[in-house]
């Protein structure tokens, strides 16, 4: 396998039955972290990694997703009227103009395997990353996808990216059973979807960043039904070792997992913590105006 990583899968026809009602009507991957939507942020990811395709797998209920990479004419046309350029500037960059976004239909709710395999006619014969915007991962510098792809450039196959995970939560991820380790590389032996703690072979947890040889697509058309009766991208990955090498990248970087509210709102806070307009006035506000309130609260909740 040797290619360039131009293709990035989105899969965003999920629910979000955690976030409900808020996601009656708006989905989840539009929820705003501070004044950005969640699916923008992996967006942004995909594009400063040198992505030139953007694949979201949506359903009918996601037009909000293709209006916000879309071209809003009359907003642009009002900002321009009033001068406001910086604003402006803003709405226009939501996509870099050297990327094209792809719009595909998944038509039954089967799974994250089956999302993926919706992408093929698009992903076509050649590797192509997957990113869930549930996962929101800080990193600073180098991006989670970009620390993948320069892995995928020298070894030159399918890589997980994954991180530690408290033993006694392995029964919420895909849990890797590693063999040998090279740094922040480790080989893979298997995959499980969600096993028991004490069935565990490690807590190495793969987080919403893939990078997959079209092979896959192979085995998520072979695969039965798993977990859930879905299609678990877990279950054809297990296939897939059986041919090939597999990955497991211990990415740079804090996740915050934004499928959950609690994970939402951390990373609420932690993203205004570092917004350049917000950060100094929501820190003043943290140290004076809601700290001196926190023990009240403390006592209303216990009460």
């Amino acid at each position: 396998m040797s290619s360039k990583i131009k293709k990035v899968v989105f899969p965003v026809a999920g629910l979000g039955t955690r976030f409900l009602p808020a996601t009656k009507a708006n989905p989840k991957e539009m929820l705003p972290i501070v004044d950005k939507p969640l699916i923008q942020y992996a967006a942004e990811e995909a594009a400063s990694a040198g992505v030139e395709e953007l694949i979201f797998v949506t359903s009918s209920s996601k037009r909000a997703i293709e209006d916000h990479f879309d071209k809003n004419y009359e907003l642009e046309a009002e900002l321009e009227k009033k001068g406001k350029d910086d604003m402006l500037a803003i709405v226009r960059g939501v996509v870099p103009s050297n990327i094209t976004c792809v719009y595909v239909r998944q038509p039954e709710a089967l799974g994250l395997g089956h999302a993926v395999l919706c992408a093929k006619p698009v992903v076509g014969d050649e590797p192509f990353a997957v990113i869930l915007a549930d996962d929101l991962i800080y990193t600073g510098e180098k991006c989670v996808l970009g620390q993948m792809i320069s892995v995928f450039n020298d070894r030159n196959c399918s890589i997980l990216g994954v991180e530690e995970v408290p033993h006694d939560e392995t029964d919420k991820y895909g849990i890797v059973d590693p063999e040998e380790s090279d740094g922040r590389i480790t080989h893979v032996r298997n995959i499980v979807e969600k096993p028991a703690p004490a069935d565990a072979r490690s807590n190495l947890a793969v987080v919403g960043r893939y990078i997959l040889s079209p092979g896959i697509f192979s085995h998520l058309e072979k695969i039965p039904r798993g977990a859930g009766g879905e299609i678990q991208l877990t279950d054809a990955i297990e296939r897939l070792l059986q041919d090939e090498q597999v990955l497991a990248y211990r990415f740079e970087g804090k996740r915050y997992d934004c499928g959950s509210k609690l994970g939402y709102l951390k990373a609420t806070v932690e993203f205004a913590l570092l917004h350049p307009e917000l950060r100094e006035e929501f820190i003043e506000y943290l140290e004076t105006g809601f700290g001196q309130h926190v023990g009240n609260i403390r006592q209303v909740i216990n009460d």
